[in-house]
């Protein structure tokens, strides 16, 4: 029985074995058309010629100039989910109708975009992606008139005040209060926010309060303009990120007016937890991606790397670990791959939430391995902050921003087990 080869018409970005998706240039797959490649061409072509050489440069600085913030914007590379209404003169990536836009369109988008250090990332998105979503869902048609068309032109810039000191995660606690004023037109803030991503150089934040009683029933959300008397910041200087600008936030008798209010006052919770899934699904794209940064550098480096009279790639012991990588990365892109289809015939439905947190947690597990497997093949290269090994190295330092964001794995794994066991008695199981 002869074997036939695969068809390809042609190869696109990295060769080295499992360094881009299986559907790049080895396996056929369903899920993608000309659009998709369009879409993959455009963005790595303007990351190539606009983001990778500045990158290093942008992260030592901490910051992303204002300009690339914009033009990265302008060229449709954010904040896809904002109504086209509000995004004057600005098209989806590569051209793509909004009406043949899907699901793959962003996992190709996501999957692309992460090539780039995490923090340059978010300095690139400036917040906003995870401070406009509640805004464009859930606001009035006066809010989102005041403040989305602007995130285009740089004249509003949000972040998502969510993570406080006493705790990330467990947002149905929070501690920052909002008590309406005597007067009843303004909501007096006080409390303060932690590691709050790109606070620095927004003009507003979104931000978690609590107006009512405790837990989930008593928390609201309001957009706090960040010039209001009251609010300060202090940069936090962590192990990686930098570019993202993270900070800690003190509000201090901020008067926010009423018609800030995002939603239904006490009914803010769920307008913050519809943000989660989108973004978890993001960070397991992201991990996916960085793994195989991870497993390409490394693979490149063992070809070339000669020691004992032969190159490192000669030893058993050192394929084994890129085998094992691939099995990791390819299971969890096909698992990506599911999700995304999920989206397309559904939407963003409850039922999502385990797994997305699930793709999470073993994008998280998988990233670290990788990480730890290509330092081992780099050795000192590995190691070192600029030379052939300086975005594993970099990955090294950003990875648990990425593992901790949007949900530790200790908390989103028991909500997994907690919201399935729920989804299965609604389905008629006997537990």
């Amino acid at each position: 029985m002869s074997q036939r080869k695969s068809p390809r018409t042609e190869t696109f970005g990295d060769l080295n074995p499992w360094a881009e998706p299986a559907w790049y240039n080895v396996l056929s797959s369903p899920y993608y058309n000309d659009s998709h490649r369009k879409l993959r061409r455009f963005v790595r072509e303007y990351m190539n010629e606009n983001v990778l050489d500045f990158a290093e440069e942008w992260e030592e600085k901490g910051e992303v100039p204002r300009e690339e913030t914009i033009k990265f914007a302008r060229a449709g590379l954010a904040f896809q989910d904002i109504p086209a209404k509000y995004r004057p003169g600005v098209s989806l990536p590569a051209g793509i109708s909004e009406e043949d836009w899907d699901p793959f369109h962003d996992l190709v988008l996501q999957d692309e975009r992460a090539r780039v250090e995490s923090g340059v990332l978010a300095g690139l998105s400036t917040a906003s992606g995870i401070g406009v979503p509640p805004i464009a869902k859930f606001g009035t048609e006066k809010q989102k008139d005041a403040w989305l068309s602007g995130v285009f032109t740089g004249q509003t810039v949000f972040c998502l005040g969510a993570t406080e000191p006493t705790g990330g995660s467990d947002l149905a606690n929070l501690k920052t209060t909002a008590v309406k004023s005597d007067c009843g037109k303004y909501y007096i803030v006080n409390g303060y926010k932690k590691w709050i991503t790109g606070v620095l150089t927004s003009t507003h934040m979104t931000t978690a309060v609590r107006t009512g009683g405790p837990g989930a029933a008593g928390v609201s959300v309001l957009v706090i303009p960040t010039n209001s008397p009251g609010f300060s910041t202090k940069k936090i200087k962590n192990t990686g990120a930098n570019a993202g600008g993270s900070a800690w936030v003190t509000l201090e008798n901020v008067q926010v007016p009423v018609e800030n209010l995002i939603g239904t006052e006490n009914r803010g919770f769920q307008v913050l937890m519809s943000n989660f899934n989108k973004e978890r699904f993001s960070i397991a794209v992201a991990m996916n991606r960085k793994t195989r940064t991870c497993l390409s550098v490394a693979f490149a480096y063992a070809n070339e790397r000669v020691t004992f009279g032969q190159p490192l790639i000669a030893n058993q012991v050192i394929r084994a670990k890129f085998a094992n990588i691939a099995k990791d990365v390819e299971a969890h892109w096909a698992w990506l791959e599911q999700l995304a289809y999920h989206v397309k015939v559904n939407g963003w439905t409850d039922d999502l939430a385990s797994r997305l947190a699930l793709a999470k947690v073993l994008g998280g597990r998988m990233l670290e391995f990788a990480n730890r497997e290509a330092q081992q093949v780099l050795g000192g290269a590995g190691y070192q902050q600029g030379g052939v090994g300086s975005s594993v190295e970099q990955i090294g330092r950003d990875l648990r921003m990425l593992v901790v964001g949007g949900g530790s794995e200790e908390i989103i794994s028991d909500l997994a087990v907690r919201q399935e066991l729920n989804l299965s008695k609604r389905i008629g199981a006997k537990i």
